[in-house]
């Protein structure tokens, strides 16, 4: 049982950790990153919308961070064209 325990709190003081960390990485997202490394270095969107999605066009998409730990008051908005970071735009969110 304590083991468990142990193993639980270990657990969780890492994934604390890592959103802590993941939130100060967002001011290092650049044009050109793929899809999958963003989603590695800084984890899953807080929102996620679709701008374009036609066959025949490349797809369009926006991911949307809110502010957080780490990258308090900065809104986080990334748009991927066929899967790369084609802008980021950082905003002060009060």
């Amino acid at each position: 049982m304590r083991l468990t325990t142990l193993a639980f709190v270990t657990l969780a003081m890492a994934a604390t950790s890592t959103l802590a960390a993941d939130a100060k990485e967002r001011k290092f997202i650049r044009q050109g990153m793929p899809e999958g490394e963003v989603l590695f270095k800084i984890g899953k969107p807080d929102h996620e919308n679709m701008i374009r999605a036609e066959q025949g066009h490349p797809e369009e998409k926006a991911w949307t961070y809110f502010p957080g730990y780490g990258d308090a008051q900065t809104l986080t908005v990334i748009t991927f064209r066929s899967g790369v970071v084609a802008k980021v735009e950082r905003k002060i969110a009060r």
